[in-house]
């Protein structure tokens, strides 16, 4: 397998995954919290960047199997989500219009057990509905376009992205946490993020259009 191809899977599933996870949200705020408060960060990040993960490898690894054989089903998926991707890349555009902020309190309630701060976690992971769009349909459907090991550098690059953004967001929390309360941030954020989509939109629908 040349190098190249495994780079190339690598960094598509890298910044797929990060312009995806990257978005003001009850998720990431929660993160943010967490690293405020210096409350069981690790088991925070490593539960979120782990459900990614899994989530990702199922979707590659499911959509794999039901586009098996069947290439007209691939190219309607491709060009489905480069539809997706371009119309979010162009919802953040126009959010970054009109941007927001992300605020979390580093003061709040009394200190849980870990158990329970990682129960939260996961209801803020596992029942938001956009995560399985994201990561199952989306990121899974682009994955499994590759062909063998370079399905595995594609999820490889999507959950180091997660993983990445995750320990940055939590860790670094008291760092992070004036600039992404500044909309001025999230507006270059969505700015950036929005380019990068129609970009990857772009490459998705040369996919579905010649399947290279």
């Amino acid at each position: 397998m040349p190098a190249e191809l495994a780079t190339t899977a690598f960094l598509n599933g890298f910044f797929m995954s990060l312009v995806l996870i990257v978005a003001i949200g009850a998720q990431n705020a929660y993160v943010l919290r967490q690293g405020l408060r210096r409350e069981h960060v690790s088991a925070v990040v490593l539960f979120c960047a782990a459900g990614d993960a899994v989530l990702i490898g199922a979707g590659v690894a499911g959509m794999a199997q039901a586009l098996n054989g069947r290439p007209m089903l691939a190219t309607a998926l491709a060009g489905l989500g480069a539809a997706f991707l371009c119309g979010y890349g162009l919802r953040a555009l126009w959010r970054s219009r009109q941007p927001g902020a992300l605020q979390a309190a580093s003061q709040q309630g009394a200190s849980l057990s870990r158990a329970a701060v990682v129960a939260q976690a996961a209801g803020f992971t596992l029942l938001n509905p956009h995560v399985y769009l994201d990561t199952v349909l989306l990121v899974g459907s682009a994955g499994a376009q590759y062909a063998g090991l370079l399905k595995v550098w594609f999820v490889v690059g999507a959950s180091m992205a997660s993983l990445l953004w995750f320990t940055a967001l939590g860790f670094g929390a008291r760092l992070l946490a004036p600039v992404f309360a500044r909309p001025r941030a999230w507006q270059m954020l969505d700015a950036l993020i929005g380019g990068t989509m129609l970009v990857l939109a772009a490459m998705l629908a040369r996919r579905a259009l010649t399947g290279a």
